[in-house]
């Protein structure tokens, strides 16, 4: 069976993503990661996606990240801040680096396990504007995993960066999840680590928007619903 690493938050993207990998016929290695994030309810959530999903192995990278901040979620002195919906600004939540610091754990996961498909679940039309979550950005990091790795460069076995929802909105990619089995009750997106999610936040207010947009309700309980 082919082998692919999938980068697994425990929020609504990533736990898509693992479901439609698994569909598309790969043995799932999911792959976590605990860097300072001012919260752990995603990682409990990816823990529960990655046992209900049955993939073949679930690991928890930690690194530290929060040693230098600069980021509302890795730096508790910097406040979460309410989302915008019309805003052109990236916000203080964007984590300098992080997709291209996890993308770099997982091309060595990869190529440890002889897998040559990695799975992330970004996407450039409903998000925050973050630069590591567009298509220029996946395809250059690909470039760069393969001019760097041995079993591409002397083995000949590349390794493809899959970004299945890159252009693809949220309420299509919440209505295939759907088909695919996925329990949204499960994952977490808010990026306070509060009981209830805030339901202001930015990561909030894609994912409710996103349901209504979808015809669903959104299995995780609010402090704040205004969809």
């Amino acid at each position: 069976m082919k082998k692919a690493v999938v980068l697994l938050s425990g929020g609504l993207d990533s736990s898509t993503v693992v479901y439609l990998a698994k569909k598309e016929g790969y043995e799932v290695y999911a792959i976590s990661f605990d860097y300072g994030q001012r919260h752990d309810k995603e990682l409990n959530c990816a823990k529960n996606i990655a046992e209900k999903a049955g993939v073949k192995e679930h690991i928890v990278v930690t690194t530290n990240m929060n040693a230098w901040g600069g980021s509302a979620l890795t730096d508790k002195n910097i406040e979460v801040p309410e989302g915008k919906e019309e805003s052109k600004e990236i916000p203080v939540t964007y984590v300098p680096a992080r997709n291209m610091i996890f993308l770099s754990y997982a091309a060595s996961y990869a190529e440890v396990v002889g897998a040559q498909d990695i799975f992330i679940g970004v996407s450039e039309v409903d998000y925050s504007g973050y630069v590591d979550c567009r298509e220029e950005f996946i395809n250059a990091m690909e470039n760069a995993i393969n001019n760097g790795t041995v079993c591409a460069v002397e083995q000949g076995r590349k390794i493809k960066i899959h970004a299945p929802f890159l252009h693809m909105t949220k309420s299509q990619e919440i209505k295939l999840g759907k088909e695919l089995g996925v329990d949204y009750g499960l994952t977490w997106s808010c990026y306070k680590g509060e009981e209830l999610a805030c339901g202001v936040c930015d990561s909030c207010m894609l994912r409710l928007k996103a349901f209504k947009e979808a015809g669903y309700e959104d299995p995780v309980k609010y402090a704040k619903n205004n969809y």
